[in-house]
């Protein structure tokens, strides 16, 4: 008879709390052990979706003092219309409204399919001074059947209750242009109260496509 054999690690018996099992000598033969430091708490997949919102404490989200940093990575979001801008927005109240108050800053750098239009831009109207509407991650996003944006938002600290909320973006965009796109996002949610939901929406229309990962980074 074969015999079958497990990698310990890979036995992850509570996600929330960043623990995986491991063999000892106790009469179970079991204790738990240090597992992932990057754990998945969510995934949210849209489809002709108004917007993507993570809300501490609803549908198994978690966005509190659980982890130190928590990280959105958002895979081929693709839009219903032509043109438009990929944003987010902080919430303190659970998501009854989302109008936190941000600093932040914006450039790109871009590369056309014709090889001849490249660049380096700082995007002034990216940028918000202490604006509560959401703040763009991206802009001219196509809706083309091959055009989406793919890329990653960093929120540091959400649950403290004495520092702003940094937060640094970094994507890729099929600009409706046939542009390759980078963008580059950073900034602060300016209050001193806990952020413990973030929405994602395109700036006209839905979402019509595309997958959003929560994950919790979890202290060494």
């Amino acid at each position: 008879m074969a015999i079958s054999k497990f990698n310990y690690n890979s036995f992850n018996v509570t996600p929330v709390a960043g623990r995986a099992l491991a063999f000892d000598a106790d009469a179970d033969g079991f204790t738990t052990a240090s597992g992932s430091s990057m754990i998945l708490i969510k995934t949210l997949t849209a489809s002709s979706s108004a917007n993507l919102s993570f809300v501490d404490g609803s549908s198994d989200v978690v966005l509190d003092s659980t982890y130190p940093v928590y990280i959105f990575k958002y895979i081929n979001i693709h839009p219903a219309t032509d043109n438009v801008e990929f944003r987010f927005n902080m919430s303190v109240d659970t998501g009854s409204n989302y109008n936190v108050a941000k600093t932040s800053t914006y450039f790109y750098s871009y590369q056309g399919e014709n090889g001849a239009d490249t660049g380096v831009v700082y995007y002034a109207s990216g940028d918000l001074a202490q604006g509560t509407g959401a703040q763009p991650l991206s802009f001219s996003l196509g809706n083309g059947n091959d055009e989406s944006l793919s890329g990653e938002l960093t929120i540091y600290n959400p649950s403290s209750t004495t520092f702003v909320k940094q937060f640094i973006a970094n994507n890729n965009v099929y600009h409706k242009s046939n542009f390759s796109q980078e963008r580059f996002v950073a900034g602060y949610g300016n209050t001193t109260s806990a952020v413990d939901a973030i929405q994602f929406t395109m700036s006209s229309g839905n979402i019509d496509d595309g997958i959003i990962k929560l994950y919790g980074i979890a202290d060494s």
